[in-house]
């Protein structure tokens, strides 16, 4: 399989960009429902595959849904014979640390066993721009605060090892297939979309700022605070905090880079800072105007004291600024999809 990259006139490229149809598999998810919203405002056609494990139908708000599987290959074939699909956004992996270290081989089967399932129908199919949803797993404890993309990659459980194992098979099926893929490497995705249109709905959710915001609004009793003695100005852990919507742009930013015959690469994407989560507890309080119950845990295994990321490769070679930088914005619409999803006020 032998798949040459297409290189395009930067005239035409808009006209190309505008006519592009994009495959979002898990776009029902939390990440993925955004992207799918953002790529509908730039008028691009999207069909989202996702099997509603966790992701919720109504959070859908563009294109084409099918209800489905990445490791139905019938169905892949499907797809690609129907559609002429230009590149494809890969956002339906499992994504819970402790839930893969009790239960690897869910994440082994889904998060590589499948997502290979699909690499290889892309290329049976012809289909060679590959856009993979990441993550900072795949580096491990730190080594050095911010972390890039050369930091070395080891990672200590099977969630950030499923990861780093597609980053490493992308590079041979490039090699050996001509398959282009941007990895991008999440931090801490958050927030919710301004207009409180979507947001985070896991179960059981286990991301910080939801969770404190769910006990501002009763729907909780508390939320705990896991360490409060690293070696940090205030005890507990700093971690980067990234715009949902400042992600799903640098998705669509590595699309275009792709599309006009970029090279495979992959990204850190955060803001560059950090903050800790009392910082985050104090922005929710002063966002909500109330205030969070806090219990005091033990450290958990495996927290590094801080994640930050170097994202200046990625603002470098495809021009990404975050808009969303400050904790509060990102609090702040977080907030307002909570008070909707909650109905509170």
């Amino acid at each position: 399989m032998d798949y040459q990259p297409l290189f395009i006139d930067k005239l035409t490229l808009e006209h190309i960009e505008m006519s592009q149809t994009i495959l979002i598999v898990g776009g029902a998810g939390y990440i993925g429902s955004h992207m799918v919203w953002l790529l509908g405002q730039k008028g691009i056609n999207v069909i989202t595959l996702d099997n509603l494990s966790s992701g919720h139908r109504d959070a859908v708000l563009h294109g084409e849904f099918i209800h489905g599987d990445i490791a139905d290959r019938l169905l892949l074939d499907k797809i690609f014979k129907k559609h002429s699909i230009d590149a494809v956004m890969h956002f339906a992996s499992f994504i819970q640390v402790g839930e893969s270290v009790q239960d690897p081989a869910k994440y082994y089967q889904n998060n590589v066993a499948n997502t290979l399932n699909l690499l290889n129908a892309m290329c049976v199919h012809g289909v060679n721009k590959f856009i993979f949803s990441s993550t900072a797993a795949i580096f491990g404890e730190p080594q050095y605060i911010p972390i890039d993309e050369e930091h070395p990659k080891q990672p200590i459980n099977p969630y950030g090892r499923s990861k780093l194992m597609i980053e490493e098979a992308l590079a041979d099926y490039d090699r050996a297939y001509g398959l282009k893929s941007v990895c991008l490497r999440y931090f801490n995705a958050a927030g919710a979309h301004p207009d409180a249109l979507m947001g985070e709905r896991h179960d059981p959710e286990t991301h910080l700022i939801p969770l404190i915001l769910q006990a501002a609004s009763g729907q909780r009793s508390d939320i705990t605070v896991f360490g409060h003695d690293y070696d940090t100005p205030d005890g507990t852990c700093i971690r980067d905090y990234i715009h949902i919507l400042d992600l799903a742009e640098a998705h669509w930013l590595a699309v275009k880079h792709l599309s006009n015959g970029g090279d495979s690469t992959n990204y850190n994407l955060g803001n560059g800072e950090g903050y800790s989560v009392k910082e985050v507890i104090d922005s929710a309080q002063r966002i909500a105007n109330r205030k969070v119950p806090v219990k005091n845990g033990s450290r958990r295994e495996g927290d590094p004291k801080a994640l930050v990321a170097d994202s200046k490769k990625i603002q470098k070679e495809l021009g990404w600024q975050p808009i969303y930088t400050s904790l509060d914005s990102i609090v702040q619409h977080a907030w307002l999809w909570e008070q909707t999803k909650s109905n509170v006020k």
